[in-house]
């Protein structure tokens, strides 16, 4: 079941919450993010339950005194689609939707229906579909009930078991044609990256609704789409940032992260990731007007370590001029003393943070110095343009260059220093 913004007489929804005693506790309403996620999707929340359990019910998730609530209120409300802020068992979700008589969907699948509406680029739409088509592979049998009836079926078998087979293998072509198309896409990203190698790679990365795209539009004078909801954008972005000290960095915008996001998603946004992986620095953007922030951060830092992202990491608290409570928010901050505080929306902290990135980048540059030949122009002004040149003085026909360049740019200034020494004999 998809929740569409077109399909108003079927929006009204509730809210249906599990956490065991041995969870831990949030400082946040326990349904605020599915409820963000709802409206996100185009839905109208009209009823909530929320239910603490020493254990999952095998049956209905919730207990079955529980699920005979939700029930009740749903009809009470006139809801037509139950959401559930934890993954289903397909079992689990056939049961609740018999006892309910609503449509059920379960965390994961409103993820997924979410990221169907926000795909832009073919890259994204593709890896949508991908792990839609492995979340529902895992679901035919409860696609297919309706025909068990038929031939004297018990469960499996009669013509619903043949059209389960039937469509598990068109699902199955289908995820492998979705990986060799990935596969090509994925190239082609490679490509785009190693165009901008010799660059210093920044990338943002965040939980979801942290202000990621306002930062980017901020940082880098673009016009990066915004929207104050879950999910605004999935494709990755990437500009050129201008930084103080004739430093140019590549910064790169990444999918915000959420508390369990679908493995299917990670793994196939993999590509998409790789920016955060393949970056020389991630600035770590977090919304500190969040209660949860903390629990954000440990969200984000858990799929960092999933997807292999070893680069130095920069802690970047963003909003602070929304922060509700500042005692709560100096609490954060003493936490994460090496922390920058921003704001996207009024600009508050942008320079420092650029002074600071730039400060960070002069750190990883390589100390050079070097005899160039005075007609040696293109080389001369590739070493201005990319470099930081501290001295340059004349002697002769040769310029004689101390600078700090970056790591990969210093390995073509040498390359291109041999070429002219083999050229005029000149000794570099």
């Amino acid at each position: 079941m998809s929740l569409r913004p077109d399909e108003q007489s079927e929006q009204r929804v509730v809210l249906v919450g599990l956490a065991l005693n041995s969870d831990r506790k949030t400082e946040e309403d326990p349904l605020a993010e599915l409820a963000r996620l709802a409206e996100t999707a185009g839905g109208t929340v009209v009823g909530r339950l929320f239910q603490r359990r020493h254990r999952r019910d095998p049956k209905y998730y919730i207990g079955r005194g529980k699920a005979e609530e939700v029930a009740e209120l749903a009809r009470s409300c006139d809801a037509g689609v139950v959401l559930v802020d934890n993954a289903l068992s397909p079992a689990q979700e056939r049961n609740l939707e018999s006892l309910t008589q609503c449509s059920v969907v379960d965390r994961n699948g409103l993820i997924l229906d979410i990221f169907a509406t926000r795909a832009r680029s073919k890259q994204a739409r593709l890896q949508v579909e991908l792990a839609q088509l492995q979340y529902t592979r895992s679901r035919l049998k409860r696609m297919w009930t309706h025909l068990e009836r038929m031939e004297g079926a018990i469960g499996t078998r009669g013509p619903g078991e043949k059209q389960i087979e039937t469509d598990r293998r068109l699902i199955d072509g289908r995820i492998q044609q979705l990986r060799r198309s990935l596969k090509v896409e994925e190239r082609r990203r490679a490509t785009r990256s190693a165009a901008r190698s010799e660059f210093f790679k920044v990338s943002l990365v965040g939980y979801t609704n942290a202000g990621k795209s306002t930062l980017i539009r901020e940082l880098a004078s673009t016009t990066a789409f915004v929207e104050d909801k879950l999910f605004a954008t999935l494709d990755t972005q990437t500009r050129a940032w201008e930084l103080p000290g004739n430093q140019r960095v590549f910064l790169s915008d990444t999918v915000g992260f959420i508390r369990d996001l679908p493995h299917d998603l990670v793994a196939s946004f993999h590509s998409t990731l790789a920016e955060a992986v393949e970056a020389d620095l991630l600035l770590h953007v977090v919304d500190a007007s969040s209660p949860d922030a903390e629990a954000h951060i440990r969200v984000v830092d858990e799929v960092l370590e999933e997807i292999g992202a070893e680069a130095s990491r920069l802690m970047v608290f963003n909003k602070i001029d929304a922060v509700p409570d500042r005692m709560l928010a100096e609490a954060l901050f003493q936490a994460y003393p090496a922390a920058l505080r921003v704001s996207a929306h009024s600009g508050e902290g942008l320079a420092e943070l650029a002074a600071h990135v730039s400060r960070l980048v002069q750190r990883a540059l390589v100390p050079l110095e070097l005899r160039v030949p005075a007609g040696a122009g293109r080389l001369l002004a590739f070493i201005a343009d990319r470099g930081n040149v501290i001295e340059r003085r004349y002697e002769g026909e040769h310029v004689l260059i101390t600078a700090r360049v970056a790591r990969r740019d210093e390995q073509r200034i040498r390359e291109e220093l041999r070429r002219l020494a083999e050229a005029d004999g000149s000794v570099g």
